[in-house]
């Protein structure tokens, strides 16, 4: 029997219709390379708060033989403390992809299509094509920043990543406030994973615009990303729709150590704030770096920037790159093939980027 090489070999005559369909995401490399600079994935490059490890290790005992609360009440408890919101209007869930994949199944799965920008997060357009929710996609401006009268030019839900994402623009709460208003009879996402970085959340508007709903994630300013624990707040009848999809998925997405570890990482503020000083402040550096270089930098409001190089390719630069053992992200995709995203690492991981982007540059581009 030969091997079989090609995708198409690979297509069991087993799988449904809708497997044969899926073009899944991609998410970044998680590569075991001996040295390596990983600014890839958005990881934080400090750990997560020493609360939240104590937490996580007290709670691996003889309890893990029983099923965690599947509503994650002290969770949702906490998160509503900080937000100033109640229990009601909190959902939770594996990491804010999972809350997402819930938010298109339950409110964004319309007879309009779902709008969202055409450079964005790019598990949206696959989340659409898994459950078959026609989607449009609206065109960043020149500057790739979100333009919100272009979504009131169709009827339909919404979701936008803002700070948006791969490109870490980020517009203000004013004007999330006028997208909400300007689609009462819809639901409006608002993705804000990398908000703490220097975006300005929209939790404060979620009383004045029921159709609003804001989620976000302990994986990146809380560096929990191995937990995964995402969230959700809105009024409390968008979060019993995302419930009733949830029970009807996974009654318990949340572990019993994912649960205590994020209650303790919420409870530790002065972590929190030193981290994110940290973040912004490498964040400063390494656009100062990138700028010296002769990098064009796009504004980040994340723990990423987003650079072109004009006379390199960003594929180049991506694969020459991870010759050296430093791991960016590349987007081979109309508008933005020649940018990398760049994560905010430690001092040193922006140390040995510079070193190496310096002697690419210093050498002709291959081919």
């Amino acid at each position: 029997m030969g091997v079989r090489t090609s995708e198409e070999d690979r297509v069991s005559p087993l799988w449904s219709q809708r497997a044969r369909d899926l073009e899944p995401y991609v998410p970044g490399e998680q590569p075991q390379i001996p040295g390596l600079v990983k600014l890839n994935t958005n990881e934080s490059p400090f750990g997560p708060s020493p609360k939240a490890t104590e937490a996580i290790l007290a709670a691996a005992g003889d309890a893990l033989r029983l099923y965690p609360d599947p509503r994650s009440t002290r969770l949702r408890e906490a998160l509503a403390r900080r937000h100033e919101v109640a229990p009601d209007q909190v959902f939770v869930g594996n990491g804010s992809d999972e809350v997402l994949a819930h938010a298109f199944a339950a409110l964004l799965q319309q007879p309009s299509p779902v709008r969202f920008p055409d450079v964005t997060y790019s598990f949206y357009p696959v989340w659409c094509r898994l459950l078959g929710i026609a989607h449009e996609t609206v065109p960043l401006d020149a500057d790739f920043r979100v333009r919100v009268d272009d979504y009131f030019e169709r009827p339909g839900p919404v979701i936008v990543a803002n700070p948006n994402a791969p490109t870490g623009v980020a517009i203000g709460r004013a004007e999330v406030a006028r997208l909400a208003a300007g689609r009462p009879e819809s639901a409006v996402v608002i993705d804000e994973a990398y908000v703490d970085f220097g975006g300005e959340t929209a939790i404060p508007l979620i009383g004045e615009f029921p159709n609003l709903l804001v989620v976000q994630t302990l994986s990146k300013s809380r560096a929990l990303a191995g937990l995964r624990v995402g969230y959700a707040i809105g009024d409390a009848g968008l979060v019993e729709a995302l419930t009733r999809v949830k029970d009807s998925f996974n009654s318990y997405p949340l572990g019993r150590a994912a649960q205590a570890g994020a209650i303790a990482s919420l409870e530790d503020e002065d972590w929190f704030r030193r981290s994110l000083t940290a973040v912004t402040r490498n964040r400063d550096d390494l656009v100062a770096a990138l700028t010296r270089l002769g990098f064009d930098v796009l504004p980040s409001a994340a723990n990423f920037v987003f650079a072109r190089h004009p006379r390199r390719s960003g594929r180049s630069l991506a694969a020459a790159l991870r010759e050296r053992a430093v791991l960016v992200r590349h987007f081979p995709a109309p508008r933005i093939n020649d940018f990398l995203r760049i994560t905010v690492g430690s001092q040193s991981d922006i140390e040995s980027l510079t070193r190496a982007l310096s002697a690419i540059l210093a050498t002709p581009e291959p081919g």
